[in-house]
């Protein structure tokens, strides 16, 4: 969990109003859920390995000898926990809130989560999610659109150049059906598959084979990896997903993941749609039950967002399936890589002044500035000019200028400070 100065605060914002800006511009409309939620809807199953890094919030009144007595069943230790996403609370909200929501439900949340996880360079205990996912619609249309404003809010912020990759959960495990994988050793081996491209097709077989996965299965998937090659160049159509795919996979699976592509390609400028099937993408959370995505871009090695269709999460608050697909850029990723361009900011000004100019001269000096639509701050001359004109510099300030008594605004000299 960390501290923002000043300048690192405002440059924070200015991103997050870009994203909210595009967001807006293709209909999602923002939200807001409480930081906390139940602890037994944060645990149900849910959240994948997520739901072992939340932070909880123990019950109010217990005493020692009550804690003592409880210490090996932590449902009864506590009762809230922090949120460690922003789609389990969404799916609260839907089910509470759904006589006051359109039919079809776009929303925006841009809100900071928790995870106790292990601090390292990326990974942080606090962090911001920048979330868009669209309710009530089960066609392809909703995950076109949040592909097309994601991909867009990106470009907004001149990240251009992005990528998404594509597959689908149903085509996953009907591949792993296809070769003979039982539904219980499923989630032990798509925790392998999703190491593919760190440990090749030789490291994920072994790996199957010392996870004790059925051997003819491993030896049948093995094969298939071994035909299977990975492409250099975008490509997204119905020949290459199902030339990517064993033979069986359900016609309605590949022709969803075709109407995806073919939206995004007819939405996006010249008709180029930056798609990738990927039939080997597995994204880790519990709750996908259809199409899932990555946003990877050329200039790091990880992706800078991801998502997919949830289409069961609803139905266990809500007592009836609700179709639902959400995309989440990964904020803390992306804020380095936006380049801090001065033009992003209001102007700022510094009005550097002698220790004798009177203060409603000083006031008068700076309503002006304000009216203009400047960002000023008074500073008072120091000894070390040049130190003070860069610290007001670090803090994202663009220019100065020196205040003696007696001056008037359109005598001011303004000089640039960067």
């Amino acid at each position: 969990m960390r501290d923002f100065l000043p300048a690192d605060k405002a440059r924070r914002e200015r991103v997050l109003a870009v994203i909210r800006e595009r967001y807006r511009a293709h209909g999602f409309d923002e939200i807001e859920t409480p930081v906390m939620e139940d602890y037994d809807r944060l645990h149900a199953g849910l959240g994948g390995d997520n739901e072992k890094l939340s932070f909880n919030v123990l019950r109010r009144g217990l005493d020692a000898d009550a804690i003592h007595a409880a210490a090996d069943d932590p449902a009864a230790l506590t009762d809230l926990g922090l949120r460690y996403d922003l789609t389990v609370p969404l799916a609260r909200f839907y089910a509470t809130h759904r006589a006051d929501l359109p039919t079809v439900f776009r929303a925006i949340q841009a809100a900071p989560v928790w995870r106790a996880e292990r601090p390292q360079k990326g990974r942080y205990r606090q962090f911001v999610q920048c979330d868009i996912d669209i309710i009530g619609d089960a066609s392809a249309r909703a995950e076109a659109e949040l592909v097309i404003a994601t991909l867009d809010a990106l470009d907004a912020l001149g990240l251009q150049g992005g990528m998404v990759r594509i597959n689908d959960r149903r085509a996953l495990d009907a591949m792993l059906d296809g070769f003979g994988f039982a539904p219980a050793e499923r989630p032990g081996v798509l925790i392998t598959i999703d190491k593919l491209d760190k440990i090749g097709p030789d490291g994920v077989a072994a790996e199957l084979r010392e996870r004790g996965a059925s051997a003819a299965a491993v030896d049948a998937f093995d094969a298939f990896l071994r035909s299977w090659t990975p492409r250099d160049e975008l490509s997204y159509g119905e020949q290459q997903i199902r030339a990517a795919l064993p033979d069986g996979i359900p016609d309605e699976i590949v022709a969803h993941l075709v109407a995806v592509g073919a939206t995004v390609a007819a939405a996006r400028p010249g008709g180029g749609a930056p798609l990738e099937f990927d039939p080997f993408l597995v994204r880790g959370m519990g709750y996908y039950t259809g199409t899932i995505f990555e946003l990877a871009h050329p200039s790091v090695p990880y992706s800078l967002a991801g998502g997919g269709r949830y289409d069961g999460m609803i139905g266990r608050f809500l007592g009836r399936e609700v179709p639902a697909v959400g995309f989440s850029i990964g904020f803390e990723r992306i804020i380095d890589l936006v380049a801090a361009h001065e033009a992003d900011a209001a102007p700022a000004v510094v009005l550097v002044h002698d220790r004798d100019v009177p203060l409603d001269e000083l006031l008068v000096l700076k309503a002006a500035f304000v009216a203009e639509g400047s960002r000023v701050r008074l500073e008072q001359r120091t000894k070390n000019v040049k130190a003070l004109l860069e610290r007001a510099a670090a803090d994202g300030y663009s220019s100065f200028a020196t205040v003696v008594a007696g001056t008037q605004r359109e005598r001011l000299e303004l000089k640039r400070l960067r």
